[in-house]
Parts: C-alpha cells; sequence; structure tokens
C-alpha cells in the first residue's frame, strides 16, 4: 500500500454544526468504536516491538518517545506514568516532545520542522545501543521524529513507529512499525480523536507489557506502585490483606514500613518463615 494520508482526509460526516449535541456524540461514538479494531490489527507488530525491548530492559536499556503536539504530548504522558504505576525510576521510560516541555501546554512554532534537534536531545541523553526510539506521529512525516528515528539506526539502535497511516516516512526509519489506520478523523485532520486515541493505547501496551515482563506486577496487582496518597496506600493495605491475611491496621503499618507491597509481603514471609 502507497503512503496516504488517511488522517488529512475529508471526515464522513458533514454539517456538523447543525447536528443536536446528542447527534454529535452518538456519531463520534460510532467513529471511536474503530480504534481498537485498528489497534487489534498491529498487535503483531507491538508483540515483536516488546519482545525486543524486554531483554534490552533487563541490560539496562531505556524506552525514549518522540514525538510533536498531541503525539509528543501522549509519549510523554505515558513514561510520566511509569514511575507511579510501577516503582521505577523516571530515567527508564523518557517521553521527548519537539519545542520541550513549553510544548506540552502551548505550541512552540516550526519545533516539528527541526530534522537534527531530536537526534541531539537523544545524544544528549547518552544513546546507546540498549536503547530503543519510538516514534511517534499520526502523520508519520513529522521530521523532528523522522531525523531522530534515521540518526538512531546509523548507529544501531533499534527504532519503532507508531503511525495512523500506511507506509508513512517514520515507517520507513522504523525496524518495526506500528499502523493504526483508523481513518478519517470526526474533524476533518483532527488527529487528537481516534488518532490520538490509537496511539495512547499502543503507548498503554507496550509499557504495561513491559513492566509485567520486568516483574514490576504479581498476579494482576501493582505490588511495585508509589505510595503517592491516601487512596494508593489503602490500595497497597488491601493488597497485603488478601496476599497474607492480615489485619487492616497490621498491614498499613506493614507498608508504610517498607515502602511498597512487595518488599512488606517479602519481609514479612522473610520473618515469619517455619
Amino acid at each position: 500500500m502507497a503512503f496516504e494520508k488517511i488522517t488529512e482526509k475529508s471526515s464522513l460526516y458533514n454539517d456538523l454544526d447543525k447536528m443536536s449535541i446528542g447527534e454529535l456524540l452518538h456519531s463520534m461514538n460510532q467513529e471511536d468504536q474503530k480504534v481498537p479494531l485498528a489497534v487489534e490489527k498491529a498487535l503483531p507488530a507491538i508483540e515483536k516491538l516488546v519482545s525486543e525491548i524486554v531483554p534490552r530492559m533487563k541490560k539496562g536499556g531505556r524506552i525514549f518517545y518522540m514525538g510533536a503536539g498531541t503525539s509528543g504530548r501522549l509519549g510523554v504522558l505515558d513514561a510520566s506514568e511509569i514511575p507511579p504505576t510501577f516503582g521505577m525510576p523516571n530515567t527508564l521510560v523518557i517521553g521527548l516532545i519537539a519545542g520541550g516541555e513549553h510544548a506540552l501546554r502551548n505550541p512552540v512554532e516550526n519545533a516539528e520542522d527541526d530534522f537534527e534537534k531530536g537526534w541531539q536531545e537523544l545524544v544528549e541523553r547518552n544513546i546507546c545501543d540498549k536503547d530503543v526510539v519510538v516514534g511517534i506521529a499520526a502523520s508519520g512525516t513529522t521530521p523532528y521524529v523522522i531525523g531522530a528515528m534515521r540518526h538512531a539506526r546509523e548507529n544501531g539502535i533499534l527504532t519503532a513507529s507508531v503511525s495512523c497511516n500506511p507506509d508513512t516516512p517514520i515507517a520507513a526509519e522504523a525496524d518495526i512499525a506500528i499502523e493504526a489506520i483508523v481513518g478519517p478523523e470526526f474533524v476533518t485532520g483532527s488527529t487528537r480523536l481516534k488518532s490520538g486515541t490509537a496511539q495512547k493505547l499502543v503507548c498503554n501496551m507496550i509499557t504495561t507489557i513491559t513492566m509485567i515482563k520486568m516483574g514490576r506486577v504479581k498476579g494482576n496487582k501493582m505490588v511495585n506502585m508509589q505510595l503517592s496518597n491516601k487512596k494508593l496506600v489503602d490500595r497497597g493495605t488491601r493488597m497485603i490483606i488478601e496476599e497474607l491475611g492480615l489485619e487492616y491496621d497490621k498491614a498499613k503499618d506493614l507498608l508504610l514500613l517498607h515502602g511498597s507491597v512487595k518488599k512488606a509481603v517479602d519481609a514479612y514471609r522473610a520473618e515469619n518463615q517455619d
């Protein structure tokens, strides 16, 4: 399939400004239902990527998300959730956005058009062949991302792309190309909608399954989560109760003493071995 900017095609819906709120919601929801089906078709590529990430990360490698605009923000968002969810350092999954942190809330003129800047930012962070660069671009044409991926690949670093058009320039720079073809957006060209949702689902899969394979989940529980608020302390306490059968207050004290569910359970079992 030749490169085609499906994300820029006209919406399947006309006269949005004349629709009722109910009609708009129903129509938008109908479009959104296409997203998980598009991601499902990309599962083999996602599986291949995670299978490559895990052994690298076990040797000290990192994931670098690269993107601009909505795509960049999604990478930063996913990266920022790894420390609180899995208790891992914030240096393990890193999100870089064209234009820097200011671009998280404000557009930065021409930032995404700088072909060399992304690679410069990777070099500043001592990128190496144990790392993986994941370029995110709904259109698949962002120079900031393409440049970073091209240089990374030239230096023997694994690259992957996440896009919502087929056979994109970004895919051409990727060892593993993930394409979630969601079709034209509800509002023509607004890739913060279906494309953004698809990219978020893909990022969720990449990091969640990587963390599971890194041993940061036990059963189905976040046993290494950071205890950053009362809700999470209560959740962790109940995990310990379920695992060890302790009273609430004792389980909570044990959790606060050791700082994570896993450490608390391991310490208790070590101290109470027959």
